[in-house]
């Protein structure tokens, strides 16, 4: 297989994620998004939305949107799995997993903040807090819906779907500097996450397009 992504996308990051816990093989194909080589016609020919990631499986299928590649993972190469064996468990992970990949992480991705700054003309203290009022209120209910299911992690005891879409959001949150503060339990999580082999596998000054310093 083979995945295209950007060493800092948020979507790329949760599926390397997936797949490193599940110790899925793939090659890389970097896609530079501040070149925008997203929108290039052999790119848009695999994916029309000129997003990453894209994941092209063994059989050529090109599949896009994160969430339902972390699907076909799942069912594609289901031991060991990302959700939960409850199905109202697998449930609550998917819709905590749901809320950050469609709640908090587009409303702070590099085209939003490039419209916010270039066409709708706020500075860095109005980016700043409308990051803060958006992706930042979908990760405070984040909390809460943990304070429910959690464990050691989001849902339980083992990384699930739903740590593979909080580890990439939290990273980002904390470079575009959205307060984290109150945000306790999800903070716990986090530490733990990171401190897993493919966590730090995944990480994006782990991968080969990253910049250094």
């Amino acid at each position: 297989m083979k995945l295209y992504g950007y060493w800092r996308s948020s979507a790329t990051y949760r599926v390397r994620i997936a797949m490193a816990l599940k110790g899925i093989d793939y090659d890389y194909e970097p896609v530079n998004l501040l070149k925008g080589e997203q929108k290039s016609p052999a790119y848009l020919a695999k994916n029309p939305n000129g997003l990453v990631p894209i994941l092209i499986t063994d059989d050529g299928a090109a599949l896009n949107q994160s969430l339902a590649i972390m699907e076909y993972l799942e069912e594609a190469f289901p031991d060991p799995s990302i959700l939960p064996c409850d199905p109202i468990a697998r449930a609550k992970a998917r819709a905590i997993a749901a809320t950050i990949a469609c709640e908090a992480q587009p409303l702070m991705n590099l085209r939003i903040q490039k419209y916010l700054k270039e066409e709708a003309s706020l500075d860095d203290i109005a980016v700043n807090s409308w990051l803060n009022r958006w992706p930042g209120s979908a990760m405070a209910a984040v909390e809460k819906m943990t304070a429910e299911t959690g464990g050691d992690y989001c849902v339980g005891d083992t990384p699930t779907i739903a740590d593979a879409c909080l580890v990439p959001q939290w990273f980002a949150a904390l470079r575009f500097g959205i307060d984290l503060s109150g945000l306790t339990r999800l903070n716990e999580v986090y530490e733990r996450c990171i401190a897993l082999p493919a966590f730090e596998k995944a990480h994006p000054m782990n991968q080969p397009d990253a910049v250094k310093g």
